[in-house]
């Protein structure tokens, strides 16, 4: 069934696009995505196929895709993993398996999109029901991508109005000196914000000055346009 996803999902491929997606996701040298290769497959379609085989492949299939050198086999597998931990949601032995299947796997996950499209639902979702704390190890990584995981699966927190690990997550990685992680700090907060935004702004009060402008604007961006001018000007 494997060799049958990859088949259709390269039957959907397009050198255009790869041109385009190396170029977006930044895989040139020096670049955080060295190297990085695409088939130039689109999301939807990826989804589409992920969903008709995401019942017939194994976590051995997935470790598989994950392996792969091709960006979108490794966003494939993600979507399907993250079904298989959906569909595991009563049996919490399968869903430890899945998640620490994640973590052993973390290192091909590298790049922004496959972070967020699996970290909130595997990590924060694990983490929020078993209590375990590796958040903070990972926000401490040397590794962007560990970074980014850290803070985005909140995410999952954020949605039951838990937001302690996000604060203390953003905390951390307030003088962090990557803009993805500027932007996924930021996001996380404007998510927060959408729920608590005294809460927000309470964090806010004693840190906007010395965050990264991105973070900043981000995080405001569900405010007033006045509220957004004033925190962006240091009138607040």
């Amino acid at each position: 069934m494997l060799e049958q996803l990859i088949l259709e999902l390269r039957e959907h491929a397009s050198p255009e696009r790869a041109v385009h997606s190396q170029k977006f996701f930044k895989t040139g040298k020096g670049e955080y995505a060295e190297g990085d290769k695409f088939l130039g497959i689109i999301v939807p379609v990826q989804r589409q196929i992920a969903k008709k085989y995401s019942k017939l492949l194994t976590l051995e299939d997935v470790d598989k895709l994950l392996d792969n050198q091709f960006h979108e086999l490794r966003l494939t597998g993600l979507i399907i993993l993250c079904e298989m931990y959906k569909k595991a949601k009563k049996d919490r032995l399968i869903q430890r398996r899945i998640f620490e299947f994640y973590l052993k796997k973390i290192n091909r996950i590298n790049n922004w999109d496959l972070v967020d499209i699996s970290a909130p639902l595997i990590v924060g979702d694990f983490i929020m029901k078993s209590g375990e704390d590796i958040l903070m190890q990972l926000a401490k990584s040397k590794n962007i991508w560990e970074r980014r995981i850290a803070i985005i699966s909140t995410l999952a927190m954020i949605r039951k109005r838990k937001f302690g690990e996000t604060l203390a997550i953003s905390n951390y990685l307030l003088h962090d000196e990557h803009d993805l992680i500027h932007k996924a700090v930021g996001w996380m907060l404007r998510e927060l914000g959408k729920k608590k935004p005294e809460t927000l702004r309470i964090f806010l009060s004693t840190r906007y000055k010395e965050m990264p402008r991105t973070m900043l604007r981000y995080s405001i961006e569900k405010f007033s346009e006045e509220e957004r001018k004033k925190w962006l000007t240091g009138l607040m």
